[in-house]
């Protein structure tokens, strides 16, 4: 099944040749490698490059664990390298590989992998792409370690409008899947649900957790899970370290203080596992530090933590948006509305929250998470942040279903999940 990614194809395919290296990174299991090893590799040949002058290294495959060595990894490409005229393209699948726990530890000392890339910068018919699955040793060194020479593209599991067409079922049939399964792209080749379950529950276990606790050197691997738990039943709440660390109190387990959740959380966002969204004070233009609202990269992921026990279709459904605003390129904060009212001649003040405020350049959008309105009452409730902010970008309710998109008296567009999902120009309705 050939599953079409054109978003990012065209990402790279913009970026060639630009003498700088290219990073997909994203978690683990989202289609990076057949992004870059399907995908573009199809393109390169199409586009007439010869099949020997795209040089790939998969450091995950036991075949090529020497080349989890830098100074191997070196050798072999410089082999494979010599006398070969032309545009040459190397391609280094999940490079996270070739960093030691030693210096992932000590960042004092150089990265070595970083070293064998920019030397291969150096060489002007090479053209270098590289995968990994932790920000922090990828996504957040290409502006030191590489000298301004990285390009990150961050790829995220399966978007609907990625999944709906390579299912064979409607789009309400394929979003209750999506919901409950998420987008993971092995998902769409296991025929039924238990095997579904149980691809989700086994990836957590032997490949997410485990890969947080071994990258970060972690002892309490039930400590990890259980965090991981109350973020995925949060999801859709504000939370921090603090009110992470009260549930573990009154759960009778007091083993985890507030710094070391602080450490753990952070360590789920740089391994992509989950997105931390910041809360933005839109009349005071200024963010607030804490508490903020983790979203789960993959729905499937989430629900399997929680052996798929809590199925919560607003929450996910919210966090669907934002998965799509983030595939969209945005950047996305949660918006805060302080308003004052009059309550028995007394000045209340009050924090409206805006589910979702999205800017990518000049535009911003604030969007707002509306399961159902099924009456003026609730309406007016969802509207309620939305009609106090003092600016006139646009403002969006995203709803259950597919309604027809309209525009009330408020000037609030409203329209349907899928409409929102599957037209890429939803927001400019």
């Amino acid at each position: 099944m050939k599953i079409k990614r054109n978003r990012y194809l065209n990402k790279l395919i913009s970026r060639m040749n630009n003498g700088l290296i290219k990073v997909i990174t994203g978690i683990r299991r989202s289609g990076k490698s057949y992004l870059l090893f399907n995908l573009f590799y199809d393109y390169l040949i199409n586009s007439g490059v010869p099949a020997e002058n795209v040089i790939t290294i998969p450091l995950d495959d036991e075949d090529y664990a020497r080349y989890c060595n830098p100074h191997e990894l070196y050798e072999y490409i410089k082999n494979k390298i010599e006398d070969k005229g032309g545009k040459l393209y190397i391609f280094i699948d999940e490079a996270q590989y070739a960093i030691t726990k030693e210096e992932m530890k000590n960042r004092d000392k150089p990265i070595r992998l970083y070293g064998v890339l920019n030397g291969l910068l150096r060489k002007k018919n090479i053209d270098v792409y590289i995968t990994g699955s932790n920000s922090k040793f990828l996504s957040s060194d290409i502006l030191t370690e590489f000298r301004g020479r990285g390009d990150e593209i961050h790829i995220l599991p399966l978007s609907f409008s990625e999944y709906y067409p390579a299912t064979d079922k409607d789009k309400y049939d394929a979003w209750q899947d999506y919901l409950y399964y998420g987008g993971l792209p092995h998902i769409l080749a296991e025929t039924n649900g238990e095997m579904k379950s149980t691809y989700l529950s086994r990836l957590h276990k032997e490949i997410y957790l485990k890969d947080i606790c071994e990258r970060y050197n972690l002892r309490d691997e039930q400590g990890m899970e259980a965090l991981m738990k109350i973020v995925a039943s949060a999801v859709g709440s504000l939370t921090n370290a603090k009110k992470i660390s009260d549930t573990f109190v009154s759960n009778g387990n007091n083993t985890l203080s507030v710094p070391t959740i602080s450490g753990y959380l952070t360590y789920l966002t740089e391994s992509f596992i989950v997105e931390k969204a910041e809360r933005y004070d839109i009349k005071g233009r200024k963010y607030i530090s804490t508490p903020s609202k983790y979203y789960y990269t993959d729905l499937g992921l989430r629900n399997a933590l929680l052996n798929f026990r809590q199925f919560e279709e607003t929450h996910l459904m919210e966090n669907a948006i934002y998965n799509e605003l983030i595939y969209r390129g945005y950047n996305v904060d949660v918006g805060v509305v302080e308003t004052r009212e009059n309550v028995d001649n007394k000045k209340i003040y009050k924090q409206l929250e805006v589910d979702f405020v999205a800017n990518q350049g000049s535009k911003r959008y604030y969007i707002q998470s509306a399961f159902a309105l099924p009456n003026k009452e609730k309406i007016e409730q969802e509207q309620a942040s939305l009609v106090r902010i003092p600016d006139s970008f646009k403002k969006i309710m995203v709803v259950n279903g597919n309604p027809p998109v309209w525009r009330n008296e408020n000037g609030i567009t409203i329209m349907g999940i899928f409409e929102f999902l599957l037209n890429e120009g939803s927001l400019e309705l």
